[in-house]
């Protein structure tokens, strides 16, 4: 009988590293090919520019253009790729669960980019950024989940 693959994602807005848990005793093992990092910007460092200008409704009237905010559109464009290859793994067959431990926000911008097969995968979430963590200490934070 096959054992039970389970993945821990710990993520942020601009990092995420997979771990493998392949069964009791065999503690979490980082996927070599699954860590994902993107600089950290600031709205300044990505808009040098102010915005556009249109023209108002009114005689000579113009109003500055809002724009959604750069820092939120990187963060949902790296959780999008991240959910992809998470889905392109789980098509693969190479993990059978999947728990997310992520900042809050991270884990709000995650959710909605998975998949509903992915989804389904899914056992537990943590709202908690770990990725800071080092990996010998990250397993007592599963401790409840894993039998590690």
């Amino acid at each position: 009988m096959k054992a039970t693959v389970t993945w821990v994602l710990v993520a942020d807005g601009a990092q995420a590293q997979v771990f493998e848990h392949g069964g009791p005793g065999k503690g979490l093992v980082a996927v070599p090919d699954l860590h994902f990092s993107q600089a950290t910007l600031r709205a300044q460092d990505i808009n040098s520019d102010r915005p556009g200008r249109q023209s108002g409704g009114g005689m000579g009237s113009k109003s500055a253009m809002q724009e959604a905010d750069p820092v939120q559109q990187r963060e949902t464009r790296f959780v999008q790729g991240l959910a992809d290859e998470l889905e392109t793994q789980r098509q693969g067959g190479r993990f059978d669960r999947l728990i997310i431990a992520a900042a809050p926000t991270a884990l709000g911008d995650i959710r909605p980019a998975l998949s509903p097969k992915l989804r389904e995968t899914v056992v537990a979430e943590m709202p908690k950024d770990l990725t800071n963590i080092p990996q010998a200490q990250l397993g007592k934070h599963f401790e409840q989940l894993l039998a590690l």
